[in-house]
């Protein structure tokens, strides 16, 4: 059933990207993506991002992809707007998934610019063109030059927007300085674009520059944190935004809980998320996905610690 409604122009608040639940076998965990969206929801976030970077997209199957999204486009019930990834290499891969995701009801797209093979800005901005002609739904560029290696270029951003291809941006770029100068002129070519930011730990710096929201992966272990941390923003009580800020980043310290010898600081990272909504009761099952190393006993009873002295489980 599609629950699709009209999507918000610009999207702001905080839209958690949700990690994928995974079965002892590696198979989506339908009843945990149900019940973690619903938590999600229940916390006062006002989207939910499926299939990104904490979505373990790049080591899913299509099905596995399709599965997990049109099981929280059931959870979310209209509620909130539901985006999707569509992260491929090529602009045909990228077409096919969105395909998927208009099927699912999914109301609005999140992609890339291609990566594997190199590309110029001229052929950057052609891709999102073709995507968003292909695909009839609002669509963000997803900035992530550590995994697609090339930075979306300001002034194809600036143009994409103006042109109405692009809805929003979703910042992962680690490059603060660039975004700061990117608001002013978005802002002057296309009032309704939303820029929403990918780090977690600026979020009250980011709001008081004028980005609209935030996309933070540790939103899935403490949604009701960002929201607090949002509502303080935007009612411009920046003591409280700051404190909350400061909470938040003493729990993002989970991410470090794996162990450099064996894996690297993504695996670790979502690890530690799935870790912490499995201890929480969300999610069944902390699996990640392989070729992942999964998180040892330590490293549990390490998230663990710092959920207790977040207030997020009890002592």
């Amino acid at each position: 059933m599609s629950f699709r409604t009209a999507f918000p122009a610009p999207l702001r608040g905080v839209v958690p990207p949700l990690v994928t639940p995974l079965t002892p076998t590696g198979e989506v965990d339908v009843p945990s993506v149900h019940r973690l969206a619903e938590h999600l929801v229940g916390a006062g976030v006002h989207g939910l991002f499926l299939l990104g970077s904490s979505g373990e997209t790049a080591y899913l199957t299509d099905a596995q992809r399709l599965t997990a999204l049109e099981a929280a486009v059931d959870a979310a019930a209209g509620r909130v707007p539901v985006l999707a990834g569509v992260i491929e290499t090529t602009t045909a891969r990228v077409l096919e998934r969105a395909k998927d995701a208009v099927r699912a009801g999914a109301d609005a797209l999140v992609a890339t610019a291609p990566f594997y093979t190199r590309t110029h800005p001229v052929e950057i901005a052609d891709h999102f063109r073709r995507m968003r002609s292909g695909a009839d739904l609002p669509l963000f560029a997803y900035d992530i030059p550590v995994a697609v290696h090339t930075e979306l270029p300001r002034e194809t951003v600036l143009a994409l927007a103006a042109d109405g291809t692009l809805a929003g941006l979703k910042d992962s770029s680690g490059d603060e300085g660039s975004l700061r100068r990117l608001l002013a002129p978005l802002r002057a070519a296309a009032p309704g674009f939303s820029v929403l930011t990918g780090s977690e730990l600026t979020v009250d710096a980011a709001l008081l520059a004028g980005v609209d929201g935030v996309v933070p992966g540790l939103g899935n272990v403490d949604a009701q944190g960002y929201v607090r941390l949002y509502e303080a923003a935007r009612a411009g009580d920046w003591d409280t935004a700051r404190a909350e800020q400061d909470r938040l980043a003493a729990l993002f310290a989970i991410t470090d809980a794996g162990d450099p010898a064996v894996m690297g600081g993504s695996s670790s990272a979502l690890g530690a998320f799935k870790a912490a909504v499995h201890l929480q009761g969300l999610i069944d099952c902390p699996a990640t996905a392989a070729p992942q190393v999964p998180l040892d006993a330590e490293a549990f009873a390490y998230v663990r610690r710092h959920l207790v002295e977040a207030g997020l489980l009890p002592a």
